[in-house]
């Protein structure tokens, strides 16, 4: 099971030896602002990463307060054909694009679009505050959540409280146009479909909202939505494995494992320069600035490595 995270591990695990917990690599620069930026910055994309933008667009005006943000967070799958249309310049998602979602791009533009790692993301399994439970595998998770399970019981879990063990699981999650339904459904549920009792909710901050007022509840959902009204669980990766919390250091080594990259896509052309909003505004998330932004909001910062890569890939400068 443990090769589904090969990949993101291994960025993972060079993290870990660059910062070891949540903290922002020195080497990122300090963002200084530049002549020639103005309009309208329009993003369409992810739930989850609708709060980061907001915020980063909030920091790009103090820099450029000419510059007009609209940002739409409707799911991950709304970010391909508002890029395609021309109805945005950015689009954030919570999962990669699919296959069929580049090429209709590419079938577009004749170049495939390029995505950024703008932040790590923990995707997080909440309960109840007053859970007795603290801790579950990946294949309980899907027991739990899909059609490979039965209906169950918080005693099926384990728990012997009287109040909970009897107690049917009132399941919450996202609905299907979300990144991170389909991000939870490959990893977290090895590609079983989710229960038909999976209450859909618009939001990552509505599934959060569901399991804080229902006692006898669990959902998923970014690690950057959690509230003082919900716990997250510790996640092992099998049965009898040891759980660690969904924290920066257990991310970066690759022991939490539903840790992720959240993407930004961008129709770049290479054969021409970004034009200075999108340079611009994609060298604030990778400052000191931008990924201060990140820890604020809960999530975990990119190392300097990660955004020399990824600024290499739009032509920008990697003097740093």
């Amino acid at each position: 099971m443990r090769t589904l995270y090969a990949t993101i591990a291994g960025f993972l695990v060079a993290a870990t030896a660059t910062l070891g917990h949540a903290q922002i690599d020195p080497e990122l620069p300090e963002y200084t602002p530049t002549q020639g930026v103005f309009g309208t910055l329009k993003s369409v994309g992810s739930d989850t990463l609708n709060n980061l933008m907001t915020l980063w667009t909030q920091e790009f005006t103090n820099f450029y307060p000419s510059v007009k943000p609209e940002i739409e967070g409707k799911g991950s799958s709304t970010a391909p054909p508002a890029l395609i249309e021309g109805q945005s310049q950015f689009g954030p998602m919570s999962r990669k694009m699919k296959s069929s979602e580049m090429d209709k791009f590419e079938q577009r533009f004749g170049y495939k679009p390029v995505a950024i790692r703008s932040v790590i993301d923990c995707l997080a399994v909440y309960v109840h505050k007053d859970c007795p439970l603290d801790a579950i595998s990946l294949p309980q998770v899907a027991m739990v959540f899909s059609v490979a399970g039965s209906d169950m019981t918080w005693g099926d879990l384990g728990v012997t409280d009287s109040t909970y063990a009897n107690k049917p699981i009132n399941l919450y999650g996202r609905n299907s146009a979300s990144g991170t339904y389909g991000y939870f459904k490959k990893v977290a549920l090895a590609k079983n479909d989710f229960k038909a009792t999976v209450k859909e909710q618009p939001g990552s901050s509505a599934v959060v909202q569901a399991v804080a007022t229902d006692r006898f509840s669990m959902g998923y959902s970014g690690i950057g939505y959690k509230t003082a009204d919900v716990k997250v669980l510790k996640i092992a990766y099998d049965n009898g494995e040891e759980a660690f919390p969904p924290e920066a250091e257990y991310a970066y080594s690759g022991d939490y494992p539903i840790a992720r990259f959240l993407y930004i896509y961008i129709n770049f052309d290479a054969r021409k320069a970004l034009d200075p909003l999108r340079a611009e505004f994609i060298k604030l998330i990778f400052s000191q600035q931008g990924q201060e932004v990140v820890l604020n909001d809960g999530y975990f910062p990119i190392t300097a490595d990660i955004a020399r890569e990824d600024l290499e890939s739009l032509g920008l400068d990697t003097d740093f």
